[in-house]
């Protein structure tokens, strides 16, 4: 017996122990980064007086731009992919539109509901991104598939009759920016479809976001005109201000970078199941957080939602 067999086992171990604490740091981080961005966004809307979700959504993207540019381009986090033609610009610009509407509308949802609602409807992306994966490809799954949906759409049915902090225009913001969400990743794999013209998650983020900025400026100065003048005023009556918004920002591009870096170093499996448990997560903070209140029928109704997620997830791996 080779006399190097203990030091090799020792090695193998530590390197499974160094590489599982480094996922799991990741892992860490990319919580903490997509639920902070939602509660920030939500203690920035509606309990701080900044109501600019536009404005917001555009600081955001401001932050992306660059510090994709800085991570792609000058750390060289993942290697840096070039456009290779117009008319894969074009369908980037597409993404990017499809993209803002769908950030902006969950902006805008956050003003008028609380966040463990919001996560609800939002839980529903799969059964939207089934539909227009039909109507768009006419890609069929199992019946069973499907039959996991009813769950998911009637959860949250359920949860908007137990809400008592329903409101009308909020929930349709919501549940558009979640139809947007699920048309952009369906549009994504048919317009990104080839081999020559596929970009990373980072890649066509670095791209989308500064269209997205393009588009939202003018949308801001239209529909947010004193928005400048609030903010320098809410910058001198809270010192916070800036600072609040630089990390809001900040952490909205640490979510898009975490979640690339979880999914190289997982699965897209271990991704749903964390994404699954990210927002219910995120549900038990805010309440703990903004005390909104909740009733045993709303959370019944998410609780449903979130299983028929579950069992979709599972249904769709088993019969591919």
């Amino acid at each position: 017996m080779s006399s190097s067999s203990p030091t090799s086992a020792a090695s193998s171990a530590a390197s499974k122990k160094q590489a599982f604490t480094f996922i799991a740091t990741l892992i860490t981080l990319w919580y903490s980064s997509n639920i902070g961005v939602i509660l920030l966004n939500k203690f920035l809307l509606s309990n701080y007086g900044f109501a600019f979700p536009i404005f917001l959504t555009m600081c955001h993207m401001s932050a992306c731009a660059v510090l994709s540019y800085i991570s792609i381009v000058f750390l060289k986090i993942v290697p840096f992919q070039r456009i290779k033609s117009l008319s894969q610009f074009l369908r980037i610009a597409t993404l990017s539109i499809v993209f803002c509407a769908s950030v902006v509308g969950g902006n805008i949802s956050l003003k008028f509901l609380p966040v463990s609602f919001n996560q609800a409807v939002g839980a529903t992306t799969p059964f939207f991104t089934a539909l227009f994966a039909y109507l768009m490809t006419l890609k069929r799954e199992a019946w069973i598939t499907y039959l996991c949906l009813v769950p998911v759409v009637g959860g949250v049915l359920i949860a908007s009759g137990g809400e008592p902090s329903f409101h009308l225009y909020g929930f349709i913001m919501c549940i558009g920016a979640t139809a947007a969400r699920a048309f952009k990743s369906v549009l994504q794999g048919i317009l990104l479809s080839s081999e020559g013209e596929r970009l990373n998650s980072m890649n066509l983020l670095l791209y989308m976001s500064p269209i997205a900025v393009v588009v939202l400026l003018p949308a801001a100065i239209i529909m947010e005109p004193n928005v400048l003048e609030v903010t320098i005023s809410l910058g001198m009556e809270h010192r916070y201000m800036v600072i609040l918004l630089l990390l809001n920002a900040t952490m909205a591009y640490g979510a898009n970078l975490c979640n690339f870096l979880v999914t190289k170093h997982t699965s897209a499996l271990t991704l749903q199941v964390l994404g699954n448990a990210k927002g219910a997560v995120a549900v038990v903070i805010s309440i703990l957080i903004f005390r909104n209140p909740v009733t045993v029928t709303g959370i019944a109704g998410y609780t449903m939602t979130v299983m028929g997620v579950v069992a979709y997830g599972e249904a769709k791996r088993r019969y591919k």
